[in-house]
């Protein structure tokens, strides 16, 4: 609140050195050489589809839980996207998914790190397609000791409401080699000036960055505490990540129901605890009645939920999150 201030207070809330300031916080935390503050993800896709000369009907890639905004986009845009489906365990796009995918013509993927977990990314990059990372759900993560974002030829950090850092919108585009921030530097310079995030959101942004490693610490101590509320019940279960030297983010706690999902909702609702579910706003969602295949994309559509867990959420709700992940029916 007081960064929103002091950029309101000095009558500077377009974007500006605050703008700047964020750009270059990102560039430091995630290692990247370059990067541009957007006032939305969609523009920072139009930049990325610029940057990589895609032609009018190139296929992209998506995650069938990737958000839907992320396909209207790609349409509005004019290219094809191309939905493939997740593996039921992690709710990741596959090494296989993706080549079976990239047989349609596919130009570049769009990889939605969905609730804070990674893919095979090491995988994935060795098929050689082009792949544009969504970090929204998953900044803080890290492979190897590199950080999610660093892996693709862009990346995107979202900022909306339902990200993992916010800033009431907007997002950032990072290029983490010379190469590309090269390119996207020019193309940054020519575009409107209004794609630029405003100073009084890069604030709300510059503030959530710095705060995430402690924010992060206090949802990993809520985390083990479900995990550990949750194995006791042993009918329901969550995603695992895979990979030894992988260390997601903790977007959210996602539980994926061995029973219905209305008794659940209903049972956790008397309890006064809200939970909804994980994949709402997604494409499976939007287009679940005409999309082919994606079969573990539509069941986890049904049976995942999420239940509370932020930094402010406060340590005598959690313990009542935990009591009633014990006990779910």
């Amino acid at each position: 609140m007081d960064a929103v201030l002091t950029c309101m207070v000095g009558e500077k809330i377009g974007p500006g050195d605050l703008n700047a300031q964020l750009v270059q916080y990102v560039r430091e935390v995630f290692g990247v050489d370059g990067a541009v503050a957007l006032r939305s993800p969609s523009i920072a896709l139009k930049y990325i589809f610029r940057a990589l000369n895609l032609q009018s009907g190139d296929g992209v890639l998506l995650s069938a839980l990737a958000p839907m905004w992320q396909f209207q986009t790609v349409e509005e845009l004019g290219f094809r996207p191309l939905v493939i489906d997740v593996a039921a365990e992690t709710g990741q796009v596959t090494v296989e998914t993706v080549a079976e995918g990239m047989k349609n013509n596919a130009k570049v993927l769009i990889l939605h790190e969905t609730l804070g977990f990674l893919p095979d990314i090491s995988g994935i990059l060795e098929l050689g397609i082009p792949v544009v990372e969504d970090i929204s759900q998953s900044a803080g993560a890290s492979l190897g000791g590199k950080r999610a974002g660093a892996f693709g030829v862009f990346s995107i950090l979202g900022l909306e409401e339902q990200d993992m850092l916010t800033a009431g919108g907007g997002a950032v585009l990072m290029a983490p080699g010379r190469r590309e921030w090269i390119v996207l530097k020019k193309l940054a310079a020519e575009g409107p000036t209004t794609d630029i995030l405003p100073d009084i959101n890069a604030a709300l942004g510059y503030v959530q960055l710095k705060e995430q490693p402690r924010n992060d610490g206090v949802r990993r101590e809520m985390y083990s505490l479900y995990m550990g509320s949750l194995m006791q019940r042993g009918s329901h279960r969550t995603f695992i990540q895979s990979g030894d030297t992988v260390t997601p983010a903790v977007y959210s706690f996602p539980v994926i129901l061995s029973s219905g999902c209305k008794e659940v909702k209903q049972y956790a609702a008397r309890k006064e605890i809200d939970i909804i579910p994980a994949f709402e706003k997604t494409i499976a969602a939007s287009l679940e009645d005409t999309l082919e295949g994606c079969i573990n994309a539509k069941s986890l559509l049904l049976r995942c939920v999420l239940f509370p867990l932020y930094p402010r959420l406060g340590s005598s709700r959690a313990a009542k999150v935990a009591k009633v992940l014990a006990t779910l029916p």
